[in-house]
């Protein structure tokens, strides 16, 4: 029995899950959760970096505490989080400022006026990577316009900061590097032809790492706490997606879904594609644990409906997610359909009014009725996941069997099921903590408790239960596609 905690950083909220792993056993408790959500700072969009740092190191602390309570230690740690943000190191490791949020309108107008001196094309041949405008890319070229401080030393990425803090090391692991479109995706390095163009610093980047290396002891100030002897910090895939598909048992000719915040659809492959189709069509080639890559695609995801509820929480109509959901399982009609991934969607002031002109400019109805607008975002959302399956299709000239879901979203039984509906494919749900179980398995194979991924894949197949949805085709159904491809063409 081997004693493994991931600290999984969500956009907002983070949890410290410690699992206990054997070649027959896989189990998972959550010991500790946080929150640290971003906050307006000097005119900027930061996020609260000392309450993710607390929350960081309370987790290790409480992950010792139980294992010394079976008499045992955690072997080793490793953090994942969401990708392209980061932070600036001074030369002694002290952070410079607060990290800014990828949804900070930093990033307006930035895309263009790089393809002005590197073209979209040549991009996209370099790195394989998608463009959104939240790009680790763009972010810095508005960084560098506004002023790097001139004390910054290293720039590390957010799980590169945990890390740093846990036990010194400064270092990007491969997964999360590849998010920030700015390496290349021949030599696996930072594309330095890439940043001399577009006058960015090279030298604040960070040594590339791969999946599962040892980073080094814990610090000592945590070290010395109970059930943390000789504890590791190994790099797991420190993406959140490269972690959660890491964690996913995928059949054969199965595609994904990491289902949260975001939505990422795609498959797993060894190479990347890297023609014409996946550049126009804007799908992604991100680095997978031990050397496959993640074609996928983001999709604006479940982040609609958390906008809409936080909404309907501050005026006093507070909407439970189960509740809410179970009565949008009884409405038995199309309430109205959106383009998920419309850019007014991605931080507007008020997603509810978003919503509702986005309905209203397509001669729908504006909703605002919590029950129906949520009816809104699920079909939309599994139209939208039923484009990309079909695209990922064309793109590949590879039939999709399946979907297999993954992450808090797959919950969502009304989601999945409205996602085997609108795609005409079987859809597996779970594990939820998916992520996590990634995170811990290349731990474990790191440290030698398992001997691979694909025996720890098993080990999620035979100990986790997951949900199954089938299809069931309809002239509704079929109607919804035809009104939602309209919608779909329109807004590209």
């Amino acid at each position: 029995m081997s004693w493994h905690l991931a600290i999984d950083l969500g956009a907002g909220s983070g949890r410290a899950m410690l699992a206990r792993v054997c070649p027959d056993e896989l189990r998972l408790e959550e010991v500790h959760r946080f929150r640290y959500a971003p906050r307006r700072v000097a005119g900027r969009l930061r996020w609260d970096i000392e309450r993710l740092f607390e929350g960081v190191r309370t987790g290790v602390i409480a992950a010792g505490e139980r294992t010394a309570g079976f008499d045992a230690h955690v072997g080793s740690v490793g953090v994942d989080s969401w990708g392209v943000d980061y932070g600036l190191l001074d030369q002694a490791g002290r952070l410079v400022e607060e990290p800014i949020c990828y949804r900070d309108e930093r990033t307006d107008g930035v895309m263009d006026d790089v393809f002005a001196s590197v073209p979209r094309d040549e991009i996209f041949a370099r790195t394989g990577i998608q463009f959104h405008q939240l790009n680790t890319l763009y972010q810095l070229v508005a960084h560098v316009r506004d002023g790097v401080p001139s004390h910054a030393s290293r720039l590390l990425l957010m799980p590169g900061l945990c890390h740093h803090l846990l036990c010194g090391a400064q270092v990007a692991e491969r997964t999360d590097a590849s998010t920030t479109q700015l390496v290349n995706i021949g030599t696996g390095q930072w594309d330095a032809d890439l940043f001399g163009r577009l006058g960015l610093p090279l030298d604040l980047m960070p040594p590339l790492v791969s999946t599962g290396t040892d980073l080094g002891p814990l610090r000592s100030g945590l070290s010395g706490g109970r059930g943390l002897d000789g504890t590791r910090v190994i790099a797991p895939p420190t993406h959140d997606t490269a972690s959660a598909v890491a964690g996913t048992p995928l059949e054969p000719g199965w595609a994904y879904i990491s289902s949260g915040t975001w939505s990422l659809v795609g498959i797993e492959r060894i190479g990347p594609i890297l023609n014409d189709d996946a550049s126009l069509a804007n799908f992604t080639n991100e680095a997978g644990a031990f050397g496959t890559v993640r074609f996928l695609k983001n999709v604006m995801g479940l982040w609609l409906l958390e906008s809409c509820r936080r909404e309907w929480d501050a005026a006093g109509s507070p909407a439970d997610l189960e509740s809410l959901i179970s009565r949008v399982a009884a409405v038995d009609r199309f309430a109205g359909l959106v383009y998920p991934d419309d850019q007014r969607f991605f931080n507007p002031p008020s997603m509810v009014r978003a919503l509702g002109e986005a309905l209203a400019e397509t001669g729908q109805e504006a909703l605002e009725d919590p029950v129906l607008l949520t009816r809104v975002i699920v079909d939309s959302l599994a139209l939208r996941y039923a484009s990309v399956i079909e695209r990922i299709e064309q793109i590949t000239g590879e039939s999709i069997r399946g979907i297999h879901v993954v992450g808090g979203g797959s919950l969502n039984e009304c989601l999945n099921q409205a996602t085997a509906d609108a795609t005409g494919r079987p859809v597996v749900a779970g594990p939820i903590e998916a992520t996590a179980i990634g995170n811990i398995l290349v731990q474990a194979v790191a440290t030698l408790t398992l001997p691979s991924l694909a025996h720890g894949r098993e080990l999620v197949r035979r100990t986790q239960a997951p949900r199954r949805f089938e299809p069931s085709a309809s002239r509704a159904w079929s109607e919804a596609a035809c009104r939602y491809q309209d919608l779909e063409a329109g807004a590209r």
